[in-house]
């Protein structure tokens, strides 16, 4: 996790291009000036359904951090990525080996007034990891809660075959919710209330309008709004931030991360995310149905060319998960680029020289992740070059979400598609169960559709291990045998480059992207 603040502001260097012209859009709302309020340009619209269990997407839960509370939060910082900081819960207890206890924060209300309770809690677990629930992938089971008083609940686990322990870090991920929200999912949908430090007010078009909380548990806030604007455009983002209209940035492009560090205006860092980008085989039709296949295409890229391609945005990975991660280690034999080796594997599957392949799509986005239409382009060449006849198919991410996820009903398009998945908890299984565990969906993993019996059970193993120190050891099992049948390959950790407004101080930016600016205020430089 970044802090900057007063005493560790990170400044640029002189010059830059701060007096750029700027498009209509670009005019700072008369209500801003002064600078009491924020704009952060997210690279990523939001669903339009404001029930955070609807979704798994990375924007809206983005939002949802600045408007939900959450019983507490995990920095994730590389010195200790186990570090729990408590919020709407003080503390958490294991009763027993099915049964987790959270003692909760007195004097805390909604953002309609409702005071915040046990029974809340109670209604946000039960709702959220019900089957069905689209977030309910992020978690590790079903649950049944008791409330013991107002200010204790006990999550129970045991009718669902799951070890409490694997709710150690849930905590971190699930956003409370009123029980009174609950017993009417449509105004669930229909308007965020949460116990956060800003209150949701508007949406106009592409932008949702929030204000201080002034009954913030921890005190209200020092900016008076925050205003969440997509900008679908990474160059017109980038141009918000040179000319002042836009105070905070995330996923920058190296070439732009190089010139806002040239630019006395702004601010800039960079930090290991807890996100691995992945190149998801479709595994649920042919020819990525066969193992054999998948591992010659994992012989067939060079990831070494890829991590040239996203220079400072990418960092090297072995694993199927961020070294942010309880559990991260180098899977040992995690397939290299070796072309006899791609060639040997094509031959066993049945195409020799790649002869009887059909020809694949590869879907990719652009906009939103990184360096994807170049990287892309690359592994195309390398595979093609090989004897698969791939098709690289670029959309904007709108598009690109639009194909892929699998469902119980209908087998996702394309062959290929890459994706990245952020979470914000050291706890490994909200990226392992919900991409290789044959439950995940309706179609198997959530988006390359595996369906195998050995990465099952190895995954279930080390979800009901409760000693932390043996279950560490059986991640990095479970994580090689995903390996030896490779439904994904994991392509390099990623690099947030984020950027701000020169001035903005105290807040705070977590690993995997959500901020927190409820303290923050501008300083003048």
């Amino acid at each position: 996790m970044l802090k900057i603040s007063r005493r560790s502001l990170l400044t640029a260097a002189a010059g830059g291009l701060a007096s750029t012209a700027l498009p209509t859009p670009f005019i700072r709302p008369a209500y801003a000036q002064g600078r009491k309020s924020l704009i952060y340009g997210s690279a990523q619209a939001l669903t339009g359904n404001w029930d955070p269990t609807s979704h798994t997407q990375l924007a809206q839960i983005n939002f949802e951090n600045f408007v939900f509370g959450y019983l507490f939060r995990t920095p994730m910082r590389p010195e200790n990525p186990s570090e729990i900081v408590w919020e709407l819960a003080t503390g958490q207890k294991l009763i027993d080996e099915y049964t987790m206890e959270y003692t909760l924060r007195d004097g805390v209300t909604f953002h309609d007034g409702a005071p915040f309770s046990a029974e809340d809690v109670k209604a946000t677990f039960e709702y959220s990891t019900s089957t069905g629930r689209p977030a309910s992938a992020l978690y590790p089971s079903q649950c049944e809660v008791e409330v013991v008083d107002r200010l204790t609940a006990r999550v129970h686990t045991k009718k669902f075959g799951c070890p409490a322990s694997a709710f150690q870090f849930t905590g971190a991920l699930m956003a409370i919710v009123s029980k009174d929200d609950v017993k009417d999912p449509k105004v669930l949908s229909q308007r965020p209330n949460g116990t956060g430090p800003f209150k949701f007010v508007k949406q106009e078009g592409d932008s949702s309008h929030l204000v201080a909380n002034d009954k913030y548990f921890r005190g209200r806030p020092k900016l008076d709004q925050v205003e969440f604007r997509y900008v679908a455009d990474a160059t017109a983002r980038i141009l918000g931030l040179m000319s002042g209209d836009i105070d905070l940035l995330q996923r920058l492009e190296p070439e732009q991360y190089a010139t806002v560090k040239e630019n006395k205006a702004v601010n800039s860092w960079e930090a290991l995310s807890t996100e691995n980008k992945y190149l998801h085989f479709r595994c649920n039709k042919p020819p990525f149905d066969n193992p054999l296949v998948r591992l010659a295409a994992g012989h067939a890229i060079d990831r070494s060319q890829i991590l040239a391609v996203m220079d400072v945005a990418g960092a090297a990975s072995n694993s199927y998960i961020s070294k942010l991660k309880f559990g991260s280690v180098d899977v040992p034999g995690y397939p290299e680029y070796n072309p006899e080796k791609c060639q040997q594997l094509l031959a066993e599957a049945g195409f020799p020289n790649g002869q009887g392949l059909p020809s694949l799509e590869y879907l990719t986005s652009t906009g939103f992740y990184p360096k994807t239409k170049e990287y892309g382009e690359v592994i195309t060449s390398m595979m093609n070059e090989q004897g698969f006849n791939v098709k690289l198919n670029v959309m904007d991410a709108a598009a690109w979400e639009g194909r892929l996820y699998q469902t119980a009903d209908k087998v996702a398009d394309g062959h290929m598609i890459d994706c990245g998945w952020m979470s914000g908890s050291p706890e490994p299984d909200i990226v392992l169960r919900a991409m290789f565990y044959s439950k995940a969906s309706g179609g198997g993993g959530l988006i390359n559709g595996i369906k195998d019996k050995d990465m099952d059970a190895a995954l279930d193993a080390e979800r009901a291990e409760g000693d932390p120190a043996k279950r560490e050891v059986l991640i990095g099992k479970a994580t090689e045998v995903i390996a030896s049948k490779l439904p994904s390959l994991s392509l390099f950790t990623s690099v947030n480059l984020n950027a701000c407004r020169a001035g903005l101080t105290d807040f705070y930016v977590y690993p995997n992207g959500l901020m927190d600016v409820s303290r923050a205020y501008y300083k003048d430089v």
